[in-house]
């Protein structure tokens, strides 16, 4: 995955091109670039390394124009070197391209185009770009762009520049590579993600698979691969440029774990009312007659969002008494899965752009399955390709970890495990109006939790030289095990496994010596002092019904994480190997 920036407008176009990479240096930074044009000149700077590394390249030599486009890169095809680096360029140097995403048929292509005289710079894919667009340079930019775009096969995202069109930046998307473009007045600005035009324009339009864009100064033409043209409207976004910076925390991590009051607060919003046995969805897409018809509910997912769906697994089952599959979206694209009319698929992604998760929802949408997504991001390719949508209303997540999001995927499972209960008939409304106040109270909740902060640090003092950890949990808190395993793997660096406690006698017990901590996520509550004679460290959480013990439990987990990290030295933001979204396979 990477991150790309353009501008084009009436200012300096890397005023606003270096900010916005910057705050997409989560998907990839390994490499960054810039391409500028003024007048009829085309300016590229590159290297390796991270934003930072590019301001410096820069800083005695600032590149000029009102039209550029930036590149954060996350390696696919090719070592992170400076050739390697975006952007790319064609044979005469006189159009520039970034771009995120694989082009599967780059090889076949390079193949041709190098038997046509033309010479390659670097082992990237992306290059292959640059030089089929030359290849119909004649017929001008956009049109060289548009029959390009038809020749390229995969999934991605592209941008780009020309000299000899010093006002007009091109971009097109095929597949699940994000791209956003956004509306200013006398400027438009375009980007692979929100956070980066935030501060400059809350106006923005997500372009859809298939879709080109061709932007200049004072307007935004959409039109299909084809030629055909597209009608849609932007739409406003209600996050702010606020919300994608730190606000004085050290790490964008910890500023989002003790966001998860907000975010839980917000995922619940409008959807309950203590007074009543009600779910509200309007999203939803499906009547209720329609979730009564239903025999299975299949949910896909990666990673932490794949946890969240073990949790939904317990909760659709104990409240709809519905059978439910829990599929890691990779394995489910690969296998010949069976569902129908009758099977609800339930994809969930953070990004709503993760690549496997989609290819599955396409799957099982082309085997007759009805989807419902639960994704963080309004207007992502997972939301409008589905029937239906909970959104988590989580607001923007930067750090690669995921926290917030979790914890409002939760939220979200736990709702629609409600609302199919109550369609279906198989959960007394008394249960209902007990979990929704428990729901409404657990941002409170979890602002006690979040109180715990240095005590948990203090914990991880003690085991910050240990090589491997252990997590054990049973039925709801089995995932959490697994969650609390991946964050210490994620951002520390140290090998862990979550299993279900009772596995443990079936062989990983051979695994146990004085020098593997083992965290058992139990039923320890405050006020329960028997627990402490058992275990060595005691993290309580306040009471809450059985439910919503997961929500409460993963603040500790995603603490000790991020306090282990931090005392390793590692970059808890930016962990090694890792991007925000998989965008690609």
């Amino acid at each position: 995955m990477c991150g790309i920036v353009g501008y084009v407008g009436h200012q300096d176009a890397v005023s606003f091109i270096l900010p916005g990479l910057r705050r997409l240096e989560y998907r990839g930074y390994d490499s960054a670039g810039i391409a500028t044009v003024s007048g009829q000149s085309l300016d590229i700077r590159k290297t390796t390394g991270k934003i930072a590394d590019l301001e410096a390249l820069i800083a005695s030599d600032r590149p000029e124009g009102a039209l550029g486009v930036g590149h954060t890169r996350w390696a696919t095809h090719g070592r992170p070197s400076d050739t390697n680096a975006h952007p790319h360029i064609d044979c005469q140097s006189r159009l520039a391209v970034v771009h995120n995403g694989i082009i599967e048929n780059y090889r076949e292509l390079r193949k041709t185009l190098a038997a046509d005289g033309h010479r390659f710079r670097s082992q990237t894919d992306t290059e292959v770009i640059a030089h089929v667009i030359e290849r119909y340079q004649a017929d001008g930019l956009v049109a060289a762009v548009q029959r390009a775009a038809q020749d390229l096969q995969g999934a991605f995202a592209v941008v780009c520049v020309a000299a000899s069109a010093p006002r007009t930046l091109v971009a097109f998307r095929r597949g699940s590579s994000p791209l956003v473009v956004g509306y200013g007045r006398g400027e438009m600005f375009l980007a692979s993600d929100v956070p980066a035009l935030l501060g400059r324009t809350r106006e923005i339009l997500v372009l859809e698979d298939g879709e080109l864009a061709v932007l200049t100064a004072d307007d935004i033409i959409l039109r299909r691969f084809d030629g055909a043209p597209v009608r849609r409207s932007p739409r406003t976004v209600d996050w702010d440029g606020e919300a994608a910076e730190k606000s004085g925390y050290s790490h964008f991590m910890l500023k989002e774990i003790c966001e998860q009051p907000e975010a839980v607060q917000n995922t619940i919003r409008d959807r309950v009312d203590v007074d009543g046995a009600d779910i509200r969805i309007p999203e939803l897409g499906l009547k209720d007659r329609e979730l009564t018809g239903l025999n299975r509910l299949c949910f896909v997912a990666c990673g932490t969002s794949w946890h969240a769906a073990l949790v939904g697994k317990y909760l659709v089952e104990a409240f709809a008494r519905l059978p439910v599959e829990v599929d890691i979206a990779s394995e489910f694209r690969y296998r010949r899965p069976v569902v129908d009319s009758r099977v609800l698929t339930v994809p969930i992604s953070q990004s709503g752009e993760t690549a496997d998760t989609l290819a599955a929802l396409r799957e099982a949408r082309d085997q007759g399955s009805r989807a419902v997504a639960i994704c963080n991001v309004v207007g992502s390719s997972l939301a409008r390709e589905a029937d239906g949508v909970v959104y988590t209303r989580a607001g923007i997540e930067i750090g690669v970890a995921s926290t917030k999001a979790f914890t409002s995927q939760l939220v979200a499972v736990t709702l629609l495990a409600l609302k199919l209960g109550l369609a279906r008939g198989f959960v007394d409304p008394s249960m209902v109006r007990q979990v929704v106040k428990g729901l409404m109270e657990l941002p409170e909740l979890l602002s006690i939790v979040l109180r715990q902060s240095e005590a948990i640090r203090e914990i991880a003092e003690h085991f910050v030289d240990r090589h491997h950890f252990l997590y054990l949990g049973r039925g709801l808190l089995f995932p959490l095990a697994l969650e609390g395993a991946l964050k210490l793997k994620e951002i520390s660096y140290i090998h862990a496994e979550g299993y279900p406690a009772g596995e443990m006698k079936h062989g990983p017990i051979a695994l146990i010596d004085s020098r593997m901590p083992v965290v058992v996520i139990a039923v320890a509550t405050e006020g329960d002092t028997e627990i402490g004679n058992i275990a060595d460290y005691v993290i309580p959480v306040p009471p809450s019904l059985e439910w919503l013990q997961p929500h409460l439990v993963a603040i500790p987990l995603q603490l000790l994480a991020y306090h282990m990290a931090v005392l390793r030295g590692c970059d808890v933001d930016q962990p090694r190997n890792l991007a925000k979204s998989v965008t690609v396979e």
